[in-house]
């Protein structure tokens, strides 16, 4: 009895360990800033909403902005997806195949290049480009693993 209620507790709390995780194990090269904590929170927040998870999700992004010095970039294009996902009808994440990774790939390509054209030089484009296919590539997997800890009971 109490070990079901400490592994529930254990898998509750999964998605937000998570992003805490990813967003520690921040380097320059793999994970800047921690940006792959953005993985989680468009998954959490989006494909398979958690309970309580916007507030927590905005929180990171704030602090992802802190880490990699872009203001409220992250938190505002987060909230914007968010509302503009709030107000649309057309569009299901919830029944997308690989988890909705095509969208995850649209909106985090869209958000890498205007930060690239802002500051446009060839290593940023090079840096950029890395950082989108790491991400796009890490995706299926992190996602996988909350899936089957987080949802599949």
């Amino acid at each position: 009895m109490k070990r079901d209620k400490i592994i529930k507790f254990l898998r509750n709390i999964f998605p937000f360990v998570t992003v805490i995780i990813l967003w520690r194990l921040s380097a320059s090269f793999w994970n800047p800033g921690g940006i792959l904590a953005i993985i989680p929170i468009f998954y959490c927040s989006f494909v398979r909403p958690v309970p309580w998870f916007v507030p927590f999700a905005i929180l990171f992004c704030f602090l992802t902005d802190y880490k990699l010095n872009t203001l409220v970039y992250w938190t505002a294009l987060y909230c914007i997806f968010y509302a503009a996902y709030g107000f649309q009808n057309f569009f299901d994440l919830t029944h997308n195949e690989k988890n909705a990774l095509y969208i995850f790939m649209m909106f985090f390509g869209a958000a890498l290049l205007i930060l690239t054209l802002v500051g446009f030089s060839v290593s940023n484009l090079m840096r950029a480009t890395w950082l989108f296919a790491w991400t796009s590539a890490l995706y299926v997997p992190i996602t996988a693993v909350i899936k089957q800890v987080y949802y599949d009971r």
